[in-house]
């Protein structure tokens, strides 16, 4: 039986709009593209979602790769927006009595804009990458949700948009999901029997 569901934060609970960054780099004569090659190189990347630099030095790097430290701070401040359906999904899991999470590979701002938001308000736990000192897919990573939430992994189900990042739990025995989108998901957890079938 499924006691908890995690989920991942963005492209599942909140979207960016890639026309955002698409407009900055056009403003500031930069290739498209170039500034999410930049913040996603693993060299960047890995060191502030694992805790080990902040959001804030990850974002000045951005702007020294690309030559160009006004357009990465305006990156850096590209705003997001909760999925409403998902945030109600969260809600009806709680209300049936399963336990909800979010496991992120994040940075040391999220806590802020997780409250700034309200998107905290939709779950019962937060883990986030650069407090756990590892990243998805690093089965460690998942190893510490499931002694947090002191469940087995058999009493889990993760979902994250990005299937590369589903290896770590499925070598733990997490059931796991390939997020696409809210009616899919609900389907699934309605056969995994984890929302009741007159759930809409």
């Amino acid at each position: 039986m499924i006691r908890a569901v995690v989920f991942d934060l963005d492209g599942v609970l909140r979207h960016f709009d890639p026309a955002h960054v698409t407009a900055i780099e056009a403003r500031h004569g930069l290739s498209e593209g170039s500034i999410h090659a930049a913040a996603f190189a693993p060299e960047l990347l890995d060191p502030v979602v694992t805790g080990r630099r902040s959001r804030a030095d990850w974002v000045r790097s951005v702007g020294e790769r690309i030559a160009h430290p006004q357009a990465a701070e305006e990156w850096g401040r590209h705003p997001s927006a909760p999925d409403p359906g998902m945030l109600a999904l969260g809600d009806e899991l709680r209300a049936g009595g399963i336990r909800t999470a979010i496991l992120t590979n994040g940075t040391d701002t999220i806590p802020a804009e997780l409250r700034e938001s309200g998107i905290d308000a939709h779950v019962d736990d937060v883990f986030n990458s650069a407090e756990i000192g590892f990243a998805k897919p690093d089965p460690r990573a998942f190893q510490h949700v499931l002694g947090a939430l002191d469940l087995p992994a058999a009493e889990v189900f993760f979902t994250d948009d990005s299937p590369s990042k589903l290896a770590g739990a499925e070598a733990l025995g997490i059931r796991t999901h390939h997020f696409t989108g809210e009616a899919v998901l609900r389907t699934v957890l309605r056969d995994a029997g984890v929302l009741q079938p007159s759930t809409s």
